[in-house]
C-alpha cells in the first residue's frame, strides 16, 4: 500500500511540475497589489502568480498548522478531564465494594409483597 500511495504522489508532483512548465508564461505574469485606504496608500511592486500562490499556500498550512494545534490542545485538557473523573468513580466504587455486607430484616411494610 505504501507503494502505490508513493506512486500517486510522484505522479501528482510530476503533473504539477508539467503543468508548470507548460505555463510558465502565465505564471510569471507580474501582478502588483493596491491598498488605498482613508489612512494609508500603498501599492506592491510586480509580484509573480507563482509566488503568490506559494506564499498563500504557506500561509494556508501555517493556519491550518496552528488550528491543529489548538484543537489538539482542547482535546488533551478534555482527555484529562476525563480521565480524573474516571479515577475518582474507580475509587468511589472500590469503597463502595469495601463496605462491609449487611442483612437488615425487611418488616412487613417495607416487603415489595404488600404494596
Amino acid at each position: 500500500m505504501k507503494q502505490v500511495k508513493a506512486i500517486i504522489v510522484i505522479l501528482f508532483l510530476l503533473l504539477v511540475v508539467i503543468l508548470a512548465v507548460q505555463n510558465y508564461q502565465a505564471l510569471s505574469t507580474p501582478i502588483s497589489f493596491r491598498a488605498n485606504l482613508l489612512f494609508m496608500n500603498a501599492e506592491s511592486s510586480g509580484l509573480p502568480v507563482f509566488l503568490i500562490a506559494v506564499v498563500t499556500f504557506i500561509v494556508g498550512v501555517i493556519c491550518t498548522w496552528a488550528y491543529g494545534i489548538s484543537e489538539r490542545l482542547n482535546l488533551k485538557r478534555q482527555i484529562k478531564a476525563l480521565m480524573r473523573d474516571v479515577n475518582d468513580k474507580e475509587k468511589e466504587l472500590n469503597s463502595l465494594r469495601n463496605l462491609p455486607v449487611t442483612t437488615e430484616d425487611m418488616s412487613a411494610d417495607q416487603s415489595p409483597a404488600n404494596t
